[in-house]
């Protein structure tokens, strides 16, 4: 288990060091053929990991409902998002991810219900969806590095 946590913990120190070098205009900025932007899509990786774990589930997400609802699936960037979000954006990358490694260690997701994604995978445990987790990242990292190079021009 703790090398799925690493690896959904690498890429996102990565990206955040990537985006060190960006403004907050330039991390708002929805380019012309985009949906969102870079932030939204930081928080969509936290949103999107506190729902496949605890929405589904009838445990309490780590996040409150006012930013699941900012960055939960099919949303949108509503609002120019300020340093104080971002840092929190920052903060619960990591802190989602330590308690989610906890609470997979003590097991608490034993009755996770079985669904299937989007993109037609068949997730029937906790473990079939920490394995699935990475890939969702990688998809909203892919979408992050694309939108980078739209805003630094």
């Amino acid at each position: 288990m703790t090398k799925v946590i690493d690896i959904l913990i690498k890429p996102r120190v990565h990206i955040l060091n990537i985006l060190k070098e960006f403004t907050l205009a330039q991390l708002n900025e929805v380019p012309t053929g985009f949906n969102n932007n870079i932030l939204w899509n930081l928080g969509h990786m936290v949103a999107a990991q506190q729902n496949i774990f605890y929405g589904k589930t009838v445990l309490p997400k780590l996040i409150d409902d006012t930013f699941f609802m900012a960055y939960k699936p099919e949303s949108k960037p509503e609002k120019f998002i300020d340093a104080g979000e971002y840092e929190n954006i920052k903060s619960l990358l990591f802190s989602t991810l330590d308690q989610l490694a906890i609470d997979m260690q003590n097991n608490i997701f034993a009755n996770y219900p079985a669904w299937t994604t989007r993109y037609g995978i068949e997730i029937t445990s906790a473990d079939d969806a920490i394995h699935f987790l990475p890939f969702h990242e990688g998809l909203h990292i892919g979408y992050i590095m694309s939108l980078r190079k739209m805003v630094s021009k």
